[in-house]
Formats: structure tokens, sequence, C-alpha cells
């Protein structure tokens, strides 16, 4: 049987079962927590009398049996239908894509600089190896993967917004102004703190990673061989470094979607930044069912997408990895 047949197969059962384990999970714990979804859908309305409870939770199919409402959203969801969200009042597919181009230009930016940044101060280490900037570098990598990260935006928020002033507080656009009568300028310079903060994430991974490459690559013959013609560091990074070293690193990095989303969750709440990392928590908080499961469910294909690739990077790099012809 073809090969490249049985990974496809192979990865769309793998994708399929992940997406009903997560889905099951993320039911499972938002029923389990104390949150009344009829309630939090009319913000806790003291008026609210039994009646009226009873013909909302009706209307959501609340009243129903938790093993029937996950199949029911199952169902629906197989058909195409996310379901309709407790809080926005509009069908979670119109929420999620209003609430995802937010989300994919801060961890698209945050994905790109982390990558660029992370490859270039593990080349600076790996040629600088046993040096000042080798031990500096690597120290802040250490330090990069131990500090959470709503605790480097609520810095960079005291810092670069409130004591300097050079941007804004939070949101994705000015306050009191429509996204449609603000210019791209504007809507870059509310996302660049936020994209900053999640990008410190990933930027340790790909610098220790890039260090290691870079030191087997400047460790080879062929190096030595260019050393001994008499070419600078700068060319032999230019010449065999990059080619060497950068795929690895892209593929490290691709490895890194799981944990940018879950970033992109807590910098979004720290930044009030309207993605969908703060829609899942207001989900969650609120138990909105329908809108919770769909970005759990979006999340899931996006984390199973990066190791996906990260997976055929690695098949084309190294052959005995390979389940699939080049």
């Amino acid at each position: 049987m073809n090969k490249t047949f049985v990974f496809i197969v192979n990865k769309i059962l793998r994708c399929l079962l992940l997406l009903f384990g997560v889905s099951l999970l993320a039911f499972t714990l938002l029923k389990l927590s104390p949150v009344d979804p009829v309630l939090a859908s009319v913000n806790y309305d003291p008026n609210l009398t039994v009646e009226q409870y009873e013909r909302i939770a009706e209307y959501y199919g609340l009243n129903k049996p938790e093993p029937v409402q996950y199949l029911s959203w199952l169902r629906n969801f197989l058909s195409g239908d996310m379901g309709m969200s407790l809080l926005h009042r509009e069908p979670v597919a119109d929420v999620i894509r209003q609430k995802a181009w937010a989300s994919a230009a801060l961890m698209g930016f945050s994905w790109v600089v982390s990558g660029l940044l992370g490859f270039l101060l593990g080349s600076v280490a790996a040629f600088r190896r046993g040096r000042l900037w080798d031990g500096i570098i690597k120290w802040l990598s250490y330090l990069q993967v131990t500090v959470p990260t709503f605790w480097i935006g609520l810095i960079f928020l005291l810092f670069f917004s409130v004591y300097l002033g050079w941007f804004p507080i939070g949101i994705s656009v000015p306050i009191g102004r429509l996204v449609s009568d603000t210019s791209l300028i504007e809507r870059f310079h509310h996302l660049v703190l936020p994209a900053l903060t999640l990008s410190l994430l990933g930027i340790a991974n790909v610098t220790l990673h890039t260090r290691e490459k870079m030191i087997d690559v400047l460790n080879s013959e062929y190096v030595l061989f260019a050393k001994a013609r008499g070419e600078s560091d700068f060319q032999i990074f230019i010449n065999h470094g990059i080619r060497n070293a950068v795929v690895p690193a892209i593929t490290i990095h691709f490895t890194y979607f799981g944990e940018l989303f879950g970033g992109s969750v807590l910098a979004e709440e720290v930044f009030s930044y309207p993605g969908l990392g703060a829609t899942l928590t207001e989900a969650g908080l609120k138990g909105d069912t329908p809108l919770l499961l769909g970005i759990t469910v979006i999340a899931a294909i996006f984390v199973f997408l990066g190791n996906t690739i990260a997976d055929i990077l690695n098949g084309l790099l190294n052959p005995a990895l390979r389940s699939y012809p080049s």
C-alpha cells in the first residue's frame, strides 16, 4: 500500500480521535464546574423566575441529561453546526470568525518574531561558545522558560504603557472607536506589546536548539576547511550555518503551536485583547458550552497541524524517521 496514503489516513484518524477526546474532556470539566450556564447567560439576573429559567434551559437543551447534550452537540458539529453561543446570542461559527483574525495576527506575529530572534540568539551563542555572550544568552533562555507569560505581560504593561507611555494599555483599537474606523498602523500599535509578550515564550526553545545545531555545524569538517580557506565567521554563518541550522529550528518551532495558543490566552487576558483566547476564558467562566467546545476544537486542530508539519519536516531531514516518501 502507498506509504503516503497510509500516512494521510493515520494522521486523519489521529486528528479525529484527538478532537473527540479533547471535546469530551472539555465538556466534562465544564459540567463539573459550579457555573450555572442559564444564570450566566442572563448575567445572574435576580429577577429571573423559575418559569423563565426552565424556558431558557429548554431552548438551549440544557434540561436534557448531560450525555444527551454532548451527543447532540457532537452530531450537530459533524454536520457543520457548531451551535449557538449563550453569551453572544449568535452562532458559534460567527463568533469564532470575528475573533480569529485578532488571534491570528497576534500569534502569527509572535511566532515569526520569536523564531527569528531565537535563531539569531542561538547562532550568536554558538559562534561565541564559552564566552560572555554565550553565557548571557543561555542565562536569558533559562529565565524565559521559568517566567510566566502573565507576569511578563504585567511588567511590560507597567513599564512600556504606564511608565513610558509608548504603547496603549490594552484592547486592539483605541477606546471609543469602531474597528472599521481604525487604521492599520493604529491596530499594529495596539498589537505590538501583547505580541512581544507572547513571542518571549518561544525564543528560549529555538535559541537553545539552534545553539546546539550550530555548534555541530561549526565542528564539522567542511566548516574547518572553510576556516582554513580564510572565511570569516559571518561568511561561515551565511554560507554554511543558515543552510544547515534553519530547517531544524523551524521544525522545533512548529511544535511550539500548543504553547503559543496557551500563552495567547494569558496574553489576551492581561492586555484585554479581543481574540479567541479571551473568548475561551469568558466561555469557560460563564458556562457557554457550545462556544467553549468550538474554540477548543479549533485550538486542537491548530496544535495538531503544527505537530504534523514538524513531523513532515523531521521526516524530510531524517530518512530514518520517514513514514512516507519525500
